[in-house]
């Protein structure tokens, strides 16, 4: 058997040499490649330099960039750098009352690609998909943009074409994505956005590419995932490339704002620019409330806002909201104000509301400024209410830098506590001369109506001027109510329809018949001085008669 063998190759001894041959030339090969691949490597490298160039009108920069010709071309770049407009070669900078940008529009750690070997003059590589590893992008503020523009754009358009190579991308994946929008404002933070996972489809030049992106939003801390369009890409100011979308926002934790707390989701849709959006949306917290005080009510709202993209302030116009069972609108401005110190980590909104509430239940509001283990609301009633609110930033809790300037209708009124919704009931019977029906009446039946102007501020609220009005009764009174401790302090006039007489009835009432003329005053039959004082817990309500007094105190006996 081994003769065999040996004679085979005596035999056919060429094959050897043709073997041997074939391998020398495959070693040739790949050196000729490597030399080739080594040597086409700084052209390839030029030509994408030269493609970003054109596309962003910008100076690019790439470190490094290294090719490999196993299963197809496979590409990676490292270092990228493209910076704004105004810092094209060749490009006069802004003159010297603009600071140009001292970092990249876009900085790239590194990036990879991979495209068959198929070439056709005149027609570009087929690259399917372009993997992105650290992602900044630090966008300039838009008075950057005003000055480089036209010389930017010039001098993209004096590069002529495209040359030899050209390529066609299908998708783009993003990994580590943090986008910065400079903001030309005073005293202004740029916003700053940290996304996850960034995926771009439907490239092309001069045309809008989608995009899928999941990012995370630092307050309220939760997960954004948003779909959507963006471009055509504006070369002479990226922030002006349109944008379009929708989102979807869920399991936010409000705690992280400190004065509030729940968990929030949001759905909606945004149009516009990077720097100006117009969002529209909903938003629902099942269990919204005031850390401070610690009650949740379901919160439910539907907006339509204007953000500026390059510092996170927001005009509301308007809010729609459903607190409880409460209905009101807001519209104003969310502004984000610089800390003293300059830190983004202390950066505060400035809050400025007008507040039109419609249709209310005053209890809502009470509950929402109320502790849990304060089991009363003090009222319940239907409330119309316009009001002007103001937060300004800074560490004091909400309730205390909350500013409130407004006007209050509260019908059908009932006060919780047993107590005083007793008391407001004999009122009204005896102001009507039915003392008789007291003991009779259920206090539940008669209900009040107030209104007033009101102010709050440092945490108590002043009503000026407030009407309380009754069957058979009305009360003037001017005061303070303490949200904090539900202090009340309150005085003021009561006028009743009916005479002292027969407010009081019976023989007694007999008895004070001589003096009604001295209690009528104005047209009612009585008028005393009340004051109202205590705590919303255990109030107290003094009126008092010229030579005689009644205290009305709860659990007392009449």
């Amino acid at each position: 058997m081994e003769e065999a063998r040996l004679s085979f190759w005596r035999r056919y001894r060429w094959l050897e040499w043709v073997a041997g041959g074939l391998l020398a030339a495959l070693a040739v090969a790949a050196v000729v490649v490597s030399v080739l691949l080594h040597q086409a490597e700084p052209f390839l490298r030029a030509r994408i330099v030269a493609e970003l160039q054109e596309r962003f009108h910008a100076r690019v920069e790439l470190d490094s960039f290294h090719v490999s010709l196993v299963n197809g071309l496979w590409a990676e770049g490292k270092g990228l750098r493209i910076w704004p407009p105004a810092q094209v070669a060749g490009v006069t900078a802004p003159g010297p009352e603009t600071t140009g940008p001292v970092e990249p529009l876009i900085h790239l750690d590194e990036f990879r690609f991979h495209a068959p070997l198929r070439y056709q003059p005149g027609k570009p590589f087929h690259v399917a998909l372009v993997e992105l590893r650290g992602l900044d992008v630090h966008m300039p503020p838009k008075s950057h943009f005003a000055h480089a523009a036209a010389q930017a754009v010039g001098a993209g358009e004096s590069r002529g074409g495209a040359g030899l190579l050209r390529f066609e991308v299908d998708t783009i994946e993003c990994a580590g994505v943090r986008l910065v929008m400079g903001t030309g404002k005073p005293g202004k933070q740029p916003l700053e956005f940290v996304i996850a996972r960034l995926k771009f489809t439907g490239i092309a030049s001069g045309g809008a590419m989608g995009f899928d992106a999941e990012l995370t939003n630092p307050r309220p801390v939760g997960t954004i995932h948003t779909t959507g369009s963006l471009g055509p890409w504006q070369a002479s100011d990226p922030g002006e490339s349109p944008l379009m979308g929708d989102y979807r926002f869920e399991h936010a934790d409000l705690a992280g704002f400190k004065e509030i707390a729940g968990i929030l989701s949001s759905t909606g849709r945004y149009k516009g620019t990077l720097r100006n959006l117009m969002v529209d949306g909903e938003t629902d917290t099942p269990d919204f409330r005031l850390t401070h005080f610690g009650n949740a009510l379901a919160l439910h709202t539907r907006f339509h806002a204007k953000v500026d993209g390059t510092n996170g302030d927001t005009d509301l116009e308007p809010v729609e909201a459903m607190l409880g069972r409460s209905h009101f609108t807001a519209q104003g401005q969310i502004v984000r104000v610089a800390a003293a110190d300059g830190t983004p980590q202390n950066t505060g909104h400035d809050i400025a509301l007008t507040v039109n509430v419609d249709r209310g239940r005053i209890e809502d509001f009470l509950r929402l400024a109320s502790k849990p283990r304060q089991v009363m609301t003090l009222l319940t009633g239907a409330v119309t209410a316009k009001a002007t609110l103001h937060i300004p930033p800074g560490p004091a809790p909400v309730h205390q830098r909350l500013r409130l300037n407004g006007a209050f209708t509260l019908t059908e009124a009932r006060f919780t506590s047993a107590k005083i919704q007793d008391r407001m009931m004999e009122l009204s019977l005896r102001g009507q001369g039915r003392p008789e029906d007291v003991k009779k009446t259920d206090p539940v039946s008669v209900t009040t109506a107030l209104q007033g102007d009101f102010q709050m501020a440092d945490g108590v609220i002043t009503l000026p001027a407030l009407t309380c009005a009754m069957p058979g009764a009305t009360i003037n009174l001017k005061g303070t109510y303490g949200v904090e401790g539900g202090a009340l302090n309150f005085a003021g006039t009561a006028k009743t329809e009916a005479t002292a007489s027969a407010m009081v009835g019976g023989w007694k009432g007999m008895l004070l018949k001589p003096v009604d003329r001295l209690f009528k005053k104005d047209g009612a039959g009585l008028e005393v001085p009340i004051h109202i004082t205590g705590t919303r817990e255990e109030p107290v309500f003094d009126l008092n008669l010229d030579q005689f007094k009644v205290k009305l105190r709860p659990g007392e006996k009449r």
